[in-house]
């Protein structure tokens, strides 16, 4: 299951095959001898030799290309056996910054080039001015084929990402911050065990949001926060609030598949974590230099939430003279062990100014009669990525909307309606199928043709499921003409969705 062939028609190019590994969570043992566990470190060299016409490239420090067509690797720091990735297909690359390429089939590559120029280094340097510095030497990024069932991939040198980010707009660049911020939380500080992702995951949370906030200020890094928390509710609300999946230490059974336990909860609950450790806390730069400190003390190692949160109550001795540990209501103990929704919530308020906007655009669209001259004054121009995710993730919690409404809508606002931004086309796909909109199926088939990333594709198959007799049908046609080209775990998802099982 972990080296996954793709046909020369999964490919962007459609002319020759590709072939790429995925390792997280348990699957590199199936690609070579290895103790599969995160708690284990180790480096690793490999030799690989590929057919003329193909380029292989590694999770590696270094490598070199030797005659006939033989790629050498060395990665000289120690990491889990998940990071471990290779991918070889017809790819070629183009530097983008000082320490970072793009690589792309050749079709692509431009559009790589041109949406990620300049990009990565500020990224990098942000990164490293508030976690301290960044050990792997480079940082490319190698946009996969669009089967590729994953957002992104961490793979340290080389991280792995959905074609999805070329928007064309540089609208979704921000993305990367997520797989950036694994450079110093997950690659280089590591859960022990996969029952204790939220590590891993909602530090990452924690320091993207921190090189956004940089970045673009907090009003947005609220506003992509509170998207983030809409998410956990959803999943929280499908799941029911005291599933046992629904704690930040999961217990995992013998013969579990630990991909079977990923959702939401690591990523925004443990997110909710660290932003209440840093509530305790009070001051930001003070929570920062505790972060750098982190990083520093655990750098190549596996540890477990109790070595974090010990070494959190040893850092700063008043906290723990104060038991903040033991808080009623607040008990570290409890924020790991009781699922359910997390006791404290950072504030997001800032986001309002720009969340306000939407949610009265939404309201007005709502209406049973448009007041199509407030809709007009309402300027949607210059709303960024998020603002615009917010405003139809509204629409859609509002949907179905009165009759005519959403035909209107597509119409007034063909920036979001013909989106190439893959985020805005998921929920306008969403809100068509939601309203029953038949005229536009036909876009929730394109973008179902157009990739198949599990966070799109599954959504989509329940909404079209959980609809009418024509949405029925048109999840069975597009599963069946679409179904080689997905990947093998989200095939089995989906087929669980349309009771194919």
């Amino acid at each position: 299951p972990q080296v996954c062939w793709l046909a020369p028609e999964q490919t962007a190019g459609k002319q020759k095959p590709f072939m790429y590994t995925q390792g997280q969570a348990v699957l590199n043992r199936s690609f070579f001898p290895c103790f599969d566990t995160p708690s284990v470190k180790f480096t690793y060299s490999a030799t690989v030799k590929v057919p003329e016409g193909f380029t292989a490239v590694m999770s590696a420090t270094s490598w070199e290309k030797q005659k006939d067509n033989t790629f050498v690797f060395k990665m000289s720091q120690p990491i889990p056996s998940y990071l471990v990735a290779l991918v070889v297909g017809d790819i070629v690359s183009a530097d983008v910054g000082p320490r970072s390429r793009v690589w792309a089939e050749p079709c692509l590559i431009e559009a790589a080039k041109k949406e990620y120029d300049g990009v990565i280094e500020e990224f990098l340097v942000v990164g490293e001015k508030l976690f301290g510095p960044y050990v792997w030497g480079r940082y490319d990024i190698l946009f996969m084929p669009p089967s590729f069932p994953f957002g992104g991939m961490e793979n340290p040198c080389l991280t792995f990402v959905t074609p999805c980010l070329l928007a064309g707009d540089r609208s979704l660049v921000d993305v990367i911050i997520h797989e950036i911020s694994h450079s110093w939380f997950g690659n280089l500080v590591t859960n022990a065990t996969w029952g204790e992702f939220w590590l891993n995951e909602g530090f990452t949370m924690y320091a993207q949001r921190r090189i956004s906030t940089e970045v673009y200020g907090l009003p947005y890094t609220c506003l992509e926060a509170a998207t983030g928390r809409a998410l956990l509710r959803q999943h929280m609300d499908a799941t029911g609030e005291d599933h046992p999946l629904n704690k930040l230490r999961v217990v995992i059974e013998p013969g579990v598949n630990p991909d079977d336990t990923y959702n939401e909860t690591p990523y925004e609950k443990g997110f909710c974590f660290v932003s209440y450790l840093a509530h305790l806390v009070g001051d930001q730069s003070k929570f920062d230099a505790f972060l750098q400190a982190y990083v520093n003390r655990f750098k190549f190692q596996s540890i477990t939430a109790d070595d974090t949160l010990a070494f959190f109550l040893e850092y700063f001795p008043e906290l723990k003279e104060k038991g903040v540990d033991s808080i009623p209501g607040f008990e570290f103990d409890r924020w790991l062990n009781t699922p359910g929704w997390p006791p404290y919530l950072p504030d997001l308020s800032p986001g309002q100014q720009l969340m306000e906007p939407a949610d009265e655009l939404a309201e007005l669209w709502a209406a049973d009669s448009l007041n199509m001259e407030a809709i007009e004054a309402v300027d949607i121009t210059g709303w960024r990525t998020y603002q615009l995710v917010y405003f139809l993730d509204q629409v859609l919690q509002r949907s179905p909307l009165p009759e005519g409404n959403v035909e209107r809508l597509s119409k007034m606002y063909p920036k979001i309606s013909k989106a190439q931004n893959a985020e805005l086309r998921l929920r306008w796909c969403q809100i068509v199928l939601k309203n029953n909109l038949e005229a536009e199926y036909s876009k929730v088939k394109d973008f179902l043709h157009s990739q198949g990333k599990q966070k799109y594709t599954l959504p989509l198959y329940r909404a079209m499921w959980g609809g009418s007799e024509t949405a029925q049908a048109l999840a069975m046609e597009t599963f069946s003409a679409t179904a080689p080209q997905l990947h093998v775990n989200v095939q089995n998802y989906v087929k669980k969705i349309l009771g194919l099982e």
